[in-house]
């Protein structure tokens, strides 16, 4: 098997993780940006019992000596199980960041391996020559980023059924292999074995069986990459071909024949670019027909109207929005809310909000909101479709039609981009810290918001900090 030449998408991501040096400030200002909202998306997690339920060790009560401590919380854990639990508590509530091509996904879903493996290393400094830093950990987001998000430009593994974190398996494979000091053999097969590995089916987001796996999933796949590279670095074996041999390999078993396409090398592209939900927790094809509905709302306030009013909403939209998140008839729990384009405009249409808390039954079982959703109908703009592929837009534009019971109808509402897209940055960004100081304010008492805050927000000094004198400033 050694002599055995590897897949040339293997050898790719490899070379990619060890020898490309990150020189873009753009892209490591924007994973500073990204480390403390996907932290504050965790922090906020940790107020629903469905998540926490799920957190600590396997084995209560088990310490680990020196092991990766969780944010938030006062664990203290191996790092593959510390990966799960800090995966988890991220993208529990659908609101860090989101990465949309071919396939979609969210690349921050790799902080779970990538801040347990650094924060164990930090913490035992007979594993490494050097001191770990914040600094390497933006490092790595960076990479796993670039590499989840390069292959999922050209690449549907949504239209085959596969959910998008086998690439969260993939990616978190291959800078964990590199931040554990793996040979370059040990992290080759490692990543393949990745794609060896059990890959999870989409079923769990779509009806009628939608439900809260899809917000463990990337958990999951992040602390299965910590497995496997420590399985490599103990010295088992890699499978060269792993995606291209022939009928047993994964192009033929799991991509119909068909082997990756790329748009471009690994560079920091992805980062630069990632879109980040700033002001609404739901799945990003639907944020600016939220927004839009945020408008709608306030010019029914200025009218006299209220939604009880409405005849219909037309949603203009485009093809991935349609495929994923339009769904009629009953939604069975907050998982298959937060995926329904429907719910997630009615609810800020009736309300003048949307928050994590609307999709709980309490304000599920409203009358009204089923009743407006009956009224609001999809229809696809093939422009829309192509703006949202142009790589020099990555729109993701929803525009809302409101038509009244008199008759009347509203100017139509459109919005393009959302509010977390690189295109507005600059009115994102103080937005995004006012979210993260609102989510530390959820864990912490004031004395230790304020030393976190002292520090996260000098990116300078916290990008020379200690990775576990940070994660020390964040737990209980």
């Amino acid at each position: 098997m050694a002599s055995q030449d590897f897949d040339q998408v293997i050898i790719d991501i490899v070379d990619y993780v060890e020898n490309y040096e990150i020189t873009s400030d753009v892209a490591y200002e924007t994973a500073w940006y990204c480390l403390l909202d996907t932290l504050g998306c965790g922090f906020e997690a940790l107020e629903y019992e469905a998540c926490t339920k799920l957190m600590g060790p396997l084995v209560p009560g088990t310490t680990v000596v020196n092991g990766a401590k969780v944010p938030g919380t006062d664990y203290v854990l191996d790092p593959v199980q510390a990966a799960f639990n800090i995966g988890a508590m991220i993208r529990w509530l659908d609101f860090n960041d989101t990465w949309l091509a071919a396939e979609w996904g969210h690349p921050s879903d790799n902080l779970g391996g990538i801040l347990a493996t650094a924060d164990w290393l930090s913490r035992n400094a007979e594993m490494h020559s050097k001191p770990i830093l914040v600094h390497d950990v933006l490092t790595a987001m960076i990479k796993a980023h670039e590499i989840q998000g390069c292959i999922a430009l050209e690449n549907s593994f949504n239209k085959v059924g596969l959910d998008h974190v086998l690439l969260v398996k993939v990616a978190s494979t291959a800078v964990v292999a590199q931040m554990l000091g793996l040979t370059r053999q040990q992290t080759l097969n490692a990543v393949s074995l990745a794609w060896v590995d059990g890959q999870a089916l989409r079923t769990y987001r779509h009806f009628p069986n939608a439900g809260s796996r899809k917000s463990w999933a990337a958990g999951d796949a992040t602390s299965r990459a910590v497995r496997l590279s420590l399985m490599a670095k103990a010295g088992e074996m890699g499978y060269p071909t792993a995606l291209s041999a022939k009928t047993w390999g994964f192009y033929d078993v799991s991509f119909k024949g068909n082997p990756f396409t790329f748009q471009r090398p690994y560079g920091s592209y992805v980062m630069e670019n990632i879109l980040f939900k700033i002001s609404f927790p739901a799945e990003f094809h639907s944020q600016t027909a939220v927004e839009a509905a945020m408008t709608i709302h306030g010019l029914l306030v200025k009218s006299g109207k209220s939604a009880q009013d409405i005849e219909s909403v037309t949603i203009r939209t485009h093809e991935a929005c349609i495929r994923i998140i339009d769904k009629q008839g009953p939604l069975n729990n907050p998982a298959d809310r937060d995926h329904c384009i429907q719910y997630m405009v009615a609810i800020p249409l009736i309300f003048g909000r949307l928050t994590a808390k609307d999709y709980e039954d309490d304000i599920a079982s409203d009358s009204r909101i089923d009743v407006l959703r009956k009224k609001i109908k999809c229809v696809e703009d093939p422009q829309f479709t192509a703006d949202y592929h142009d790589s020099n837009k990555r729109s993701i534009a929803n525009a809302l039609t409101v038509k009244f019971s008199d008759g009347t109808t509203m100017d139509e509402v459109v919005v393009e981009y959302p509010i977390g897209h690189a295109r507005r940055r600059v009115d994102g960004i103080p937005l995004l810290f006012d979210k993260f100081r609102k989510n530390l304010a959820r864990v912490f008492k004031d004395d230790q918001q304020k030393k976190i805050l002292d520090l996260t927000l000098n990116r300078a000094l916290l990008e020379k900090t200690k990775v576990s004198d940070f994660v020390d400033l964040l737990v209980k």
